[in-house]
């Protein structure tokens, strides 16, 4: 039996910023070909307030992982078809038949990574996302682009989540490239307890933004 799957509920709240800003999550996984055939998803796009009581917007990661077959428009991941849960160390193979695409169970592969084979015929577009109690399929995480068929997606994927202050994005679009503004926090959520809260604040003097933890 696999030890149960952990959750991170992350608070985070602003007051009297000053201005109005967006936030923006992504994750920022360490993997190869990054911004060339595979890609960092936006994970949540919340607004805060320039004034008055607290601005709050929570998000919640839940490390149970799983494979999508892929559906994009208009550059984000709209949704899902099919999916599978999956665990590190595991593969599955993507399969079709009449239309109808398939996640075998997923069977023990190489050790410390996640395997999906796409046996489909054709080329076909894979996400990697995590599936939080009660959602009916994953949020997607990571992207892979043009995954042909005989070919296999392998992804080593850590938790570590980047705050941005830009309006530039949506939520589940495909970041591309990187984000053209330096993230202002970066955190490892393996290591957090299960609830946290962070402070979003404003250097009056500077005009530069921190997120620190309350």
């Amino acid at each position: 039996m696999s030890p149960r799957p952990f959750v991170k509920n992350l608070t985070f709240q602003s007051n009297d910023l000053g201005k109005e800003v967006t936030i923006m999550l992504a994750w920022s996984p360490n993997v190869e070909g990054l911004y060339e055939d595979v890609f960092p998803i936006v994970w949540k796009v919340s607004k805060f307030g320039k004034s008055g009581p607290s601005s709050r917007a929570t998000a919640t990661y839940t490390a149970q992982l799983a494979f999508a077959r892929a559906q994009v428009e208009s550059g984000k991941v709209i949704s899902a078809a099919t999916s599978v849960n999956i665990n590190n160390s595991e593969k599955t193979i993507l399969t079709e038949a009449n239309d109808v695409y398939h996640f075998s169970t997923p069977q023990a592969g190489t050790a410390g990574i996640l395997q999906a084979q796409n046996h489909t015929g054709s080329i076909q577009e894979i996400a990697v996302g995590f599936v939080n109690k009660g959602d009916f399929m994953p949020t997607p995480v990571l992207y892979f682009s043009d995954v042909g068929d005989g070919s296999r997606v392998t992804a080593k994927f850590t938790p570590v989540l980047r705050a941005y202050i830009t309006s530039d994005y949506e939520e589940t679009s495909i970041l591309r490239g990187q984000v053209d503004t330096p993230a202002i926090w970066s955190q490892d959520l393996t290591g957090l307890a299960q609830n946290t809260t962070w402070n979003l604040s404003r250097d009056a003097n500077t005009g530069r933004y921190t997120i620190t933890h309350a």
